[in-house]
């Protein structure tokens, strides 16, 4: 029988073995150099796989086979084992998950039942293939509302089985994986519910059927619709009866759909809507006089964007009714009551007089001048008399204040 050789004799044999300390690799394998070495080792490489074949041996003393491999441009090739195949009829050995164009140093050895070992194979030297290139092709669709728009051209690799979308919004270096799209001809992607008015940067990468990635194709750029510009230069009226005209320029925007109007009763509360108008103009009818209000004007466009408001609110106001009169003459020659007055806002085109006694009230209407004489007086009765003055538009103005007056019994004129 011959000898085993110790570990010793073959120091130089174990270095190529062991690049460094391995618990599955044993620190002071025995080689038994009348083992079978295993020879005729073929190859097949991929991107990030390489498979490896032989001829099984089939002596009942072998029990499987050792993988031993190095990256032939690092650790100066040492090899270390990567993997133990136990079943002496396998034939078959697939190294995945390697660097992509990358050489490797395999060597191949068998081991007994006793775990003595046999020689290396010879080394096989086989170099991944180089990784898919980027996708070649890639645009951006801009000025669409509140969404991106991505298109490319398909992938030359049949192996592609669909991309992976990358998107970063300018205010981080860092890319967020932002969808999947599934299918090598699949070539668009539509980014949605983003801001208006903001630019977003997107890249895309290939990805194979077996998970292998190509590098991130070229950045593009793109912003989304920017908002149609601020209404300007609104006017509001204040000198209309019981309502306000607000109005203003026509927008410069291409495609607008129409203007909003909105309104409030003081300038810092919540705004609501008031109406919708294509046109440059809306008449906002109030039932009190005097009374203002606050408004802002925007602008839609046919995709549903709607413009910035202006930085302050616009006031308008209803006319105010006219001033009260005021009344500066009230006397009585015992037949008949004469009082005047004078039209303190220049705005009565008529007056109205209430006059109150115990026996009631009674108006006098459409009274043009301002003077007025009452001859349905009767003497010992106390008359009181207010003033109303009356615009052109109907506008009736508060009461003057209370004039009063008294028809002795005995006649006798007032003094």
């Amino acid at each position: 029988m011959k000898r085993f050789v110790p570990i010793l004799l073959f120091c130089a044999l174990i270095a190529l073995f062991s690049g460094c300390q391995n618990p599955a690799v044993p620190q002071k394998p025995t080689i038994d150099p009348n083992l079978p070495v295993l020879s005729d080792i073929k190859s097949l490489s991929d991107i990030t796989q390489i498979a490896l074949e032989w001829s099984p041996i089939h002596n009942l003393n072998i029990e499987g086979y050792h993988i031993y491999r190095a990256e032939a441009n690092k650790n100066n090739g040492k090899l270390e084992r990567v993997a133990t195949i136990e079943d002496r009829y396998t034939s078959h050995f697939t190294d995945k998950n390697l660097a992509p164009n990358t050489t490797y140093l395999y060597k191949l050895s068998a081991f007994s039942k006793d775990k003595r070992e046999s020689n290396p194979s010879a080394t096989i030297t086989v170099s991944t293939k180089s990784a898919i290139e980027s996708v070649p092709f890639v645009q951006a669709m801009i000025g669409l509302p509140g969404r991106i728009k991505l298109i490319w051209r398909p992938h030359p690799s049949e192996r592609v089985s669909g991309y992976i979308i990358e998107r970063n919004d300018f205010t981080s270096s860092k890319w967020s994986r932002l969808s999947t799209v599934e299918g090598r001809l699949s070539a668009e992607y539509i980014d949605d519910k983003l801001a208006d008015s903001k630019s977003y940067r997107y890249r895309i990468i290939a990805k194979t059927y077996d998970g292998i990635l190509s590098a991130p194709s070229e950045i593009v750029e793109a912003q989304t619709k920017q908002l149609p510009p601020v209404v300007e230069n609104i006017i509001t009226t204040n000198n209309l009866p019981r309502k306000i005209l607000i109005s203003w320029d026509a927008s410069s925007h291409q495609d607008i759909l129409y203007y909003s109007v909105y309104r409030a009763n003081f300038s810092n509360l919540f705004f609501t809507l008031l109406a919708k108008t294509k046109s440059l103009s809306y008449e906002d009818i109030i039932k009190d006089d005097g009374a203002a209000k606050y408004y802002y004007v925007t602008v839609t466009d046919k995709d549903g964007l709607e413009s910035q408001r202006q930085a302050v609110p616009v006031m308008g106001s209803t006319l105010e009714a006219p001033s009260a009169p005021a009344i500066n003459v009230i006397k009585h020659d015992s037949a008949k009551v004469l009082i005047g007055w004078s039209d303190t806002s220049s705005r009565a085109v008529k007056y109205q007089i209430e006059r109150v006694s115990k026996s009631g009230t009674l108006t006098y209407t459409n009274v043009m001048r301002n003077t007025f004489v009452d001859s349905d007086v009767a003497h010992g009765v106390e008359y009181s008399y207010t003033v109303f003055a009356i615009d052109r538009y109907g506008l009736v103005s508060k009461a003057s204040s209370k004039a009063v007056i008294t028809i002795p019994n005995n006649n006798a004129a007032q003094k």
